[in-house]
């Protein structure tokens, strides 16, 4: 049967040439070809279609013609030399009821090295599964509320009973009553010289992030950011004109970050260090001695440093979340946290951040977060109105992380469940609800972590999100999200071990 789509003659194509994803990027970077990971990813899935010197890269390298790989127009054996030349606005050629070619309206080129694979191409697959009747175990992503974990009553009601008053704008910043409860909760985590001005409420601590990033860096900037990590960080970077330079997380030193790479990418563009603490997707904490290592890296090249903790209140086995900010008054920090993950409220969508340190160091960058917060003029009032009852009133997720509650032992199971499968290996997370297992790629023949996760997700109908939509060069890691009742993740893990005796890529 005819190939009549771009994305099943690429597929074709590659069979043909006996190439997998990861050959082709392999082979872009050999030529200096702009190619990604997510890129690739979105051309095979048929989600969009290649720019001009992309397409004709790929149909060189699997020795086709560029029409015929673009639209089927041209014999597949046609030679390449001289090919009809591509628009970049019109490559797939419409028509109009007259005849007249249309224009046609492509993404942004900026958006080319953007990743934000836990909502990528696996779980497009997903949802057309799902379409089709399939009952899938959605395991990609940190959404306490789908598995029976509930906001708490006293939240609910003092939402309901506000949101009469909540029908305006609020301070581009925030309500009073949420900034002043933050600022109170930053100075028990001990963040120095804080005042309610230093403090910004966000749609998530994603619409923050973003913001951050906009306000601080210019085209060729650089920002160290760990590998792996929670990609929306290097998408934000990207997409801001800076470039994204990932610091290596050891595994066999605890997931810690390496501080000598750290110390060695630092150059005079860099600007800043982000660190992710918990990290998501490891689910490690680090240790103070961990944090004053990085903060000795600040210091030596004046760099400011921003610390994403939106799981310092998810934490386990006695340990305690220690922020950064406290330990380096002379420095400039900005902390995110939230209440997505500890309070069970994802969908309210309320994050913040917290200016803290040397001020002086930023008061340009300051008018920079002051512009563009209030150009989205203000985060959601309703979700605002309730982060002083959250904060301050009675902490239910201390119940879950303490042995016997939901957290703690679904971790303990999975941990358990991973470590005693054959070709894998796994650090034990400290906190948040993921881990982050490393698969044997010599032993299942890995060569594409996208295909592996594909492959899980049709033959046993579990989605997780591979290692590379971290940001992780190696295709030798998989996220498992551990939020479903124990039983669920029992099936799911004996499901795992199944795929994983048969499994060769």
């Amino acid at each position: 049967m005819a190939s009549t789509t771009f994305a099943e003659r690429l597929k074709r194509s590659m069979a043909e040439q006996g190439l997998k994803q990861a050959d082709l990027l392999r082979l872009a970077a050999a030529a200096e070809q702009k190619l990604g990971k997510s890129q690739l990813s979105q051309y095979v899935s048929g989600k969009t279609i290649p720019r001009r010197d992309t397409l004709r890269f790929l149909a060189d390298t699997l020795h086709v013609n560029p029409d015929w790989l673009l639209n089927g127009a041209a014999a597949q054996t046609q030679a390449i030399e001289a090919p009809a030349p591509v628009s970049e606005i019109e490559l797939s050629k419409p028509t109009s009821s007259e005849g007249r070619p249309m224009r046609t309206f492509k993404k942004s080129s900026k958006l080319d090295n953007v990743l934000y694979d836990v909502r990528g191409p696996v779980v497009d697959e997903a949802m057309r599964m799902e379409q089709d009747g399939v009952n899938v175990l959605k395991l990609n992503i940190g959404n306490p509320a789908p598995f029976g974990f509930r906001t708490p009553d006293e939240v609910v009601y003092d939402m309901a009973h506000q949101l009469t008053e909540c029908e305006g704008y609020s301070d581009s910043r925030g309500l009073f009553s949420a900034r002043k409860a933050i600022m109170q909760y930053s100075q028990i985590k001990g963040l120095p010289n804080v005042t309610m001005d230093d403090i910004y409420t966000g749609n998530g601590v994603s619409e923050l992030i973003n913001i951050c990033m906009s306000a601080l860096l210019d085209s060729g900037d650089e920002i160290l950011i760990p590998s792996p990590d929670y990609p929306l960080w290097t998408a934000c970077a990207t997409l801001a004109g800076g470039k994204p330079v990932h610091y290596i997380c050891d595994e066999e030193a605890n997931w810690y970050p390496d501080l000598d790479d750290m110390r060695s990418k630092v150059t005079d563009r860099t600007k800043a260090i982000v660190i992710i603490n918990p990290n998501n997707p490891t689910g490690v904490l680090y240790p103070p001695e961990i944090l004053q290592g990085i903060i000795g890296i600040a210091r030596e090249h004046q760099l400011m440093i921003f610390s994403d903790e939106i799981y310092d209140r998810l934490v386990m086995d006695g340990k305690e979340h220690v922020s950064i900010a406290s330990m380096c008054p002379d420095l400039f920090c900005v902390t995110f946290s939230g209440l997505s993950k500890s309070h069970m409220i994802a969908g309210y969508r309320i994050g913040w951040m917290v200016l803290s340190g040397n001020k002086r160091l930023a008061k340009d960058y300051i008018l920079g977060l002051n512009m563009l917060s209030n150009m989205r003029l203000c985060s959601n009032v309703p979700a605002q109105s309730i982060v002083q009852t959250a904060l301050w009133g009675h902490q239910s997720v201390k119940g879950y992380v303490t042995p016997g509650g939901r957290i703690y032992e679904q971790r303990e199971y999975v941990y358990n469940a991973l470590k005693d499968m054959p070709g894998i290996s796994v650090v034990k997370p400290d906190a948040a609800f993921y881990i982050f297992p490393k698969i044997d790629v010599k032993k299942f023949n890995i060569t594409d972590d996208v295909q592996f996760a594909l492959d899980l997700l049709k033959d046993k109908k579990i989605l997780v999100v591979q290692g590379s939509g971290f940001n992780w060069k190696e295709p030798d890691h998989f996220r498992v999200v551990y939020l479903p009742r124990i039983e669920v993740l029992s099936e799911c893990m004996t499901k795992l071990a199944d795929f994983l005796s048969y499994y060769r890529q």
